[in-house]
Formats: C-alpha cells, structure tokens, sequence
C-alpha cells in the first residue's frame, strides 16, 4: 500500500500505485457493509488495520509481527488487549508475501486469506495457512493455452519478470504449450519490481526490450509480471520528444497477452503516455462482478471529511497532480487541491472505481471471515448459554476459526462463494480486451471456469474484441512459417522447433483435409481425393448402364442378331424338306440356331446394374448355353464324318450314323456343364461385389465368380469342346463338297476361337466396365461367327440359288 500509519510512528510517503488505493477502499466498504448487516455477527464490531511491506523482506516480517501484537508493542506469546483480537489477515499482494507472512501467522494458526495465486506449501495441512480468494494459478495456464489454441497462435513470444512467479509460469507453461503445439520464440526477462531509483536506467532498458522485441516474427506475447508490473511495462511504450517529432520509431505490431496478476495501473508520471502498443490487448482477471453501492462510496469520499483515514490525501495528490496548501514545500506555484476534483474523471491506468478482480477478492475474503466467525460464535453458543461478561468472543481459541472458514459458503448477493479442499475459492478467470479510450478500459470477452464442463470451460466472443489499429481490425497471425494449407503437410526443418516447417503437397491418394497436419492420410475405399487433395469425394457408381451409348449400342445387337438368328431359322422350317437342309442333320441344326439365339439374348444379363440373380444366369447361364452351342457344332462335324465314312464299302460305322448320335453329343455336352454349374451353386456361387479400386473415382459392380475353380472349370470344358470342334472339322474339311459343312465348321471355329483367345489379354487390359463391354463384344463375334460362318452359305444357296442347290445335288444322284 502507499502508506503505513501507526501510533506514535512518523507517517512515510512514497511514489507507487494509486490503483492499489482501491484494494483499501474495497476492504473498507467491506467491513462498512458487515458492520451494518444485522445478520452478521450482531453486536460485534470489526475493525481493520493497514500494513505496508515496502517490497522489503524485514518490513514484511516486522508488519506481520506488529499485527499479531494488538498493541503495537512486542510482547511475544502474550495477549495484551483483549478488546482488539486479530481474527484473520488479508494478504499479501503477491506470492513472495504471503509465503514469508505464513512463517509467522502459521505458528499462531491465524488464518490467512491471500487474493494472489500463491502455491501451497508443501508439508501444511489443507487450509493452513492460506485461503486462496482467486482461482488455482494452473487454470489460467489452461486458459492462456485455450487462448492461443483458439486463435491458432502457436508461435509466441514470453516477457517474464525474474520473480518466483515468472520462474514458476516458464516451469510449468513450456512443456504444457510444446505438447500441444505451441512453439516459444524468445523469453525475455525484466527485473522484478523495486523502487523506481533510477528513471533513466528504466527508459533505457525500456527502449532496448522495445527493439528486440520489435525484431521478432512472433506476434503474440505473454507479458507476466506482479500486480504493479503494468507500470514497468509501460517503459516500453515511452517516446523521447525527438522520437516523437522525427516519427522514426518502427510500429511494434504485436498483441500483448497479460496474465492476471497484472493489474492495469501507471505511475502519475505516466499518465500523459501513450498506451498505443497496449490497446487491444488481451488478458486474464481475477473474476469479478460490479458491487453495488461501491461506486457511491468511492464518489462520496472527500479528502477534507474523510476522517481516520491517512492513504487519501497522498493519493487524491498524486492522483490528480495537486497539493494541498499544508503540504506544500516550497514558494513555487502548485496546482492546489481544492477537493472538487471529480475522482470519476480519472484515466483507467490512474484509478477506475469499477471493482478490479483484486478488490473483489479482498471484498469476499473480508465477508468470509465474517460468515465463519459468525457461523463459529453460533455454534459457540449453542454449547455455552453463559457469557463471561459479554466478552466471551475474546476468550474463544480463534485457532478453530480455520474448521469455519474451510466449510464457509455465502452469498454476496451476485454469486455463491465458496472454497475447495485445498482452501482455493472456486471461481474461474475473466479474458477481457483492453481498451484505451476515454470511457473504456476493459470488456470482457469470456472466460476460464474450473467446475465448467470440459467443453464449456472456456468461452469466448471474439466478435467484441478491438484489435490494435495495425491489425486492421482482423485477427491476427503469430507463426513461424505460413501455415500448410489442407491438401499439404508439414515436414519439420532440421534444427529449428517445430513449428517452423516446410509445406509438401500430399502424395497421390492421400490427403491432408486440415490445415498444419504433420501427415496425409488416404481416403476410404468408398471415396476418392479431389483434385486440390483436401477432401475425400464419394465415388460414383459404375456399372455397363442401358443409359449410356456403349451400353445402348451393345444391347442394340442383342435384338438385332436374335432377329437374324430367327430368320435363318424360319428359312430352314420352311425349307426343311430340301436336301441341302436334310444334308445338314436338321434337328441338329434347329438346337445349333435357338442355342445361337439364346447366346444373343444372354448379353443383355450382362447390361445393368447386377444383382444375385443376375450374377448367377450371367456366368452359368452363359457357360451351359455357349457348351450346348459348341457341343451341337461337334455332333454335326462327327455327323458328317460318321456319314462318309459309313458309305466305304464293308464299313461297321453305319451302325453309328442317325440322329441318336448328335443328340448323345449334345446332351453330353450339356449335361457335363450343368453338373459344374449346380456344383459351381452349391458350394461358391456367383455374387454381387464391388471393385472399389481398379478405376480411379469409382466403384465398379460387377460379378464376382465365387468358386474360381468351378468357374475355370466351366470355361475350360467349353474351350475343351471350341477345340475339339476346331480339330475335327479342321481334318473334315476335304470331303465331298456336297455334303461336307465342315469347311464352313472349321472357319467358324477358327472365327470363336480367335475371338476367344484374344479376349483373354484384351480382358485382362482393361477395367471397370469395359470389362463388361469386351466379354458382351466376345459373345456377340463369336456368335455371329457361328452364325454367319456356318448358315450364312447355305441361307444363301436356299433363297437366291436355289438352283445351284438342285443341280449339284442332281449331280451326286441325290
């Protein structure tokens, strides 16, 4: 505090913080407003003294020895004023005092309420000494990591004060930020906070930190420092008159985050200094609310009627740059104090009567003494009805104080306050934006709570955040390198921290849908990436469709063949008597031309979507109507053998020649390939399936074989008839003309063969439903093959020479 009053001791003055000046009011509305509640601690008064520690060690021993002794005078372990009883201390202002103020107050168990994260001493029982009024240190590191995750800032910039905090933040923040991410540039230390001794010096090292800092490629800073810190780091932003004149001064262009227990407070000297680099900062507070009535108390106060109290002349003069005519040292003119100097007119970082995060912490530690002496005097005399003199209360062993104080819980009419087992207040952290106006200093933008679920701990508005003018009021970024767009990754660089990394385009296949991802990844078998290789793209369904011209052409053929087909075979019915028909086993040839048929109409099975029962007629279907086909063409190849050689004189084949014969082929034939196939269903039958990867971008439906020795089976037996065909008609070919078909059976067969041992390569070349298209382009050739090898000629022969058919039938005496 600015000032310590004592009996019989000289008063001191010195040049610190007014803003501190609140703290006292805070504590003093406090005991106001609980001395004046009925319904606490009725006919008891509280009082309050004020002690300074100077930032000195011995002072803060001494103070602390001076309260523990109600009269001023040491007498120790002995209680000589037993009207005035210290009941608890409210302090310190920071860690360091509360720590050596707990050396003392811990011997005489008087309980100690600090309103500055302080860490426990280790080896104390829960409660003692400290009840922490703010909120456990950690949870603001988790929110300055939530910040800065939000945000994405993740190269950042740290100005720690050498204090026993500032070595505790960089313990416990570096490893904290580097697990999730976030780089630290640069760490730069400040002195920790002493009586300003030597302005200059000060400037001067403001002005150096100022260039380094200036020279960074980190945007964002974590300012550190004790609750009067704000007005050292304001050094930074001081500009000599030359600086100012000459306009060289480079922009610093950098966002300063300040923790909470900073407090936005100045030197009177520097309340004409500009606060440019500062505004719209962001930082943490101690939580707090608007207490109502605290401004009228504050406005109410006058430094001619303000009895008892020492602080508020020192502070009105320093406040408002003015002396009071008792005060004044020499016979220059002074600005003079009149008293009508209107306190609501200050500047933020002189004084704001707004209750700070601080005084709001002194404001509810002083009503929790309160309500634990209240709740232990009640509980006192429930088991006492006696009074000794109606000084019972100064007898009591305060000792059992903490027990209250540890289960306390009121409310101050904005919110529950209470503490937890290790004797924190539960509370949380206000994130507010500083703003350097004239009628703002801070908004309040979000906050960190501890008993918040996980993903509501942290809240923000970042719509009501003021950036700092060079922003252009746009969120800023604070990296080492650009960020890796979706569709890249980052590769670390040998010898720099992480994250400062190179950009390398994702691999073919793989994508990376995030910005800053370390690697790509490839999509499901269902999708496929996109162009840019930042997002996975449902693959379209593929399949031979009757919607498209390849699928519409090849089905075309389908009727257009079979009418073909139908038309041969009516020729034949209405010519079946004449010879050329008879010579050509006509049964035979009625099943050769419907297998023929159905072979056409079998490769519209193989247009459209398939489904289980399309699968299973596509392939077995297919292979029993192609083995009927083939097996018709040996039977009538062996006909016309068996046939010539039945007419050698002497030979026992006549037995052999009739159409029992070509009909055991054919059903032989017939029978062989239905017994695979029924194997074939029984055991793997054909199915749906899906080629997710054979075309880029689609899923290919197709048939999958099932049993793939039955399917090599079932195709092997109909390239075992093609060849048998081949071979037979291929030595039958030099008999008589006039009853030998076999030149037209082995140039048939030759066409289905050829056309079948090219498919195979053909076949395996392509992909998707192509695929389809080149087995549906096999069946049609070989076919038609057939067809027009073998029918075609005699067609020909039957409808425009009917003739010639007659005359060379004549001349072989038929």
């Amino acid at each position: 505090m600015t000032t310590r009053k004592g009996k019989g001791k000289r008063s001191r003055k010195v040049r610190i913080f007014s803003m501190n000046y609140q703290h006292i009011l805070a504590l003093a509305f406090s005991a106001k407003e609980i001395n004046e509640n009925p319904q606490i601690l009725p006919n008891i008064t509280l009082g309050i003294h004020i002690y300074d520690n100077y930032y000195d060690t011995k002072w803060i021993f001494y103070s602390t020895m001076i309260l523990t002794y109600a009269l001023e005078r040491f007498f120790p372990n002995y209680n000589c004023n037993m009207q005035n009883k210290l009941l608890a201390v409210i302090g310190g202002l920071d860690s360091v005092t509360s720590l050596d103020m707990a050396i003392l107050l811990n011997i005489y168990k008087i309980p100690q309420l600090t309103y500055s994260p302080t860490p426990m001493v280790k080896g104390k029982s829960p409660g003692l000494p400290f009840y922490q009024m703010v909120p456990k240190e950690d949870l603001q590191y988790e929110g300055i990591l939530s910040l800065l995750l939000h945000f994405r800032w993740i190269w950042i910039g740290m100005v720690v004060m050498e204090t026993d905090g500032g070595e505790r933040l960089l313990q416990t923040v570096i490893p904290m930020f580097s697990q999730k991410g976030v780089c630290i540039a640069f760490i730069e230390k400040i002195p920790g906070i002493t009586f300003i001794t030597n302005i200059f010096e000060l400037l001067d090292k403001g002005r150096k930190t100022y260039h380094r800092l200036t020279a960074t490629k980190a945007t964002v800073i974590i300012a550190f420092g004790e609750s009067n810190s704000f007005g050292f780091f304001r050094f930074l932003s001081y500009q000599s008159d030359e600086e100012v004149d000459n306009k060289h001064r480079k922009p610093l262009g950098k966002l300063w985050i300040f923790t909470a227990q900073m407090e936005i407070a100045s030197f009177g000297f520097q309340r004409y200094w500009d606060l440019g680099i500062f505004h719209g900062a962001l930082g943490f507070a101690f939580h707090s609310n608007d207490v109502s009535q605290f401004h009228q108390f504050i406005e109410s106060r006058n430094p001619f009627t303000a009895k008892g109290d020492g602080f508020f002349k020192g502070f009105w003069e320093q406040v408002f740059n003015c002396q009071f005519p008792g005060t004044l040292t020499n016979d220059k003119e002074e600005n003079i104090c009149t008293g009508q100097e209107k306190i609501n007119k200050l500047s933020a970082p002189l004084f704001e009567i707004s209750m700070s995060g601080y005084s709001y912490s002194i404001y509810n530690a002083a009503f929790a003494i309160a309500h634990a002496l209240h709740a232990m005097s009640t509980s006192w005399l429930k088991h006492r009805t006696m009074m000794n003199g109606g000084l019972w209360i100064h007898n009591h062993p305060f000792w059992q104080l903490h027990h209250f104080l540890r289960y306390v819980a009121f409310n101050n009419s904005m919110e529950t306050v209470l503490f937890d087992q290790e004797g924190k207040m539960i509370a949380g952290f206000d994130i507010i934006n500083l703003i350097f106006s004239e009628n703002q200093t801070k908004l309040k933008i979000g906050r960190i709570d501890s008993h918040s679920p996980g993903d509501q701990s942290f809240t923000i508005n970042e719509n009501a955040i003021k950036w700092n003018g060079w922003f252009n009021q746009t969120i800023p970024l604070s990296l080492c390198t650009p960020r890796c767009c979706a569709g890249s990754w980052r590769q670390m660089i040998e010898g720099k921290p992480f994250c400062c990394y190179s950009c390398i385009q994702c691999p073919e296949g793989k994508i990376s849908e995030k910005e800053d991802l370390n690697d790509c990844y490839s999509c499901t078998d269902e999708n496929y990436p996109n162009k840019k290789q930042d997002s996975c793209i449902p693959k379209d369904i593929s399949f031979l469709s009757y919607k498209e011209p390849l699928g519409i052409t090849l089905a075309c053929f389908a009727p257009f063949c079979s009418t073909i087909t139908v038309l041969v075979l009516m020729t034949f019915l209405m010519h079946h008597n004449i010879p050329i028909v008879k010579a050509s086993n006509r049964d035979l040839t009625y099943i050769l031309l419907i297998t023929l048929l159905l072979c056409f109409l079998c490769i519209l099975l193989f247009i459209g979507q398939p489904n289980k029962v399309v699968c299973v007629l596509r392939l077995t279907g297919f292979s029993i109507i192609f083995s009927m086909a083939i097996s018709c063409v040996l039977a009538k190849t062996l006909t016309v053998i068996l046939a010539f050689m039945a007419t050698k004189p002497g030979s026992r084949m006549t037995q052999w020649v009739g159409k029992r014969l070509g009909y055991a082929f054919v059903l032989s034939g017939f029978l062989i390939q239905v017994g695979i196939s029924t194997i074939w269903l029984s055991i793997s039958p054909p199915l749906q399936d899906a080629d997710l990867h054979s075309e880029p971008g689609k899923i290919v439906l197709h048939c999958k074989e099932g049993s793939l020795i039955l399917f090599y089976s079932a195709r092997c037996f109909m390239g075992f008839l093609a060849t048998i065909s081949f071979i037979v008609a291929f030595f039958a070919r030099k008999l008589p003309d006039s009853f030998n078909e076999a030149k037209f059976i082995t140039f048939s067969m030759l066409v289905f063969c050829s056309v079948w041992i090219s498919f195979v390569p053909t076949y395996l070349s392509t992909k998707g439903k192509y695929m389809v298209a080149v087995e549906i382009f096999s069946i049609l050739a070989s076919s038609a093959g057939l067809l027009i090898c073998i029918f075609f000629p005699k067609c020909y022969i039957i409808v425009l020479r009917p003739e010639l058919n007659n005359r060379q039938l004549r001349k072989n005496g038929l």
